[in-house]
């Protein structure tokens, strides 16, 4: 066997060794990164501030609403689950399976339940125009995402 025949086999073994060094050290990195991967279901808009006048008609309430986002494939159950402000006022999912990576919109005012838009049947604002924060938690309670906005808050 010549020396450069050796030479070759020895660095073909230390790049295959590399490879799998590289092969078993993959899913410990990848666990890392599970810390910032997207939420499955997350407060993903807020519009606390309806366009226009705040005369508490429904068009105005409705206006007013907070997006709930699917991320993952597969339907979630958000029956139980709460969407509440600062001052408490609280929505409570009712029987309603959020269909995988869609969206639902809920709204202050009164209207007609839909795959894609829920309505809180409230007369009154719920979300405070210059600060508030929206909190969802399933039906545990556990805190499932929030967002904040205005004064004293940071936005993530």
């Amino acid at each position: 066997m010549s020396a450069s025949s050796t030479a070759r086999r020895i660095a073909a073994t230390f790049l295959a060794a590399g490879a799998m060094v590289s092969v078993v050290a993959l899913p410990a990195s990848a666990h890392d990164g599970d810390r910032h991967r997207t939420p499955k279901v997350e407060i993903s808009a807020v519009q606390a501030d309806s366009p226009g006048r705040d005369n508490r008609t429904v068009r105005s309430l409705n206006a007013e609403w907070v997006e709930i986002t699917n991320n993952t494939r597969h339907a979630i159950n958000l029956d139980g689950w709460t969407l509440k402000d600062e001052d408490g006022h609280r929505y409570t999912f009712n029987d309603y399976r959020l269909a995988g990576r869609s969206t639902v919109r809920v709204h202050t005012g009164e209207g007609r339940d839909t795959r894609t838009d829920l309505f809180q049947d409230r007369r009154t604002y719920v979300w405070d125009n210059r600060s508030d924060t929206a909190t969802l938690r399933d039906d545990r309670g556990r805190t499932i995402d929030t967002e904040s906005w205005g004064r004293h808050h940071h936005r993530r």
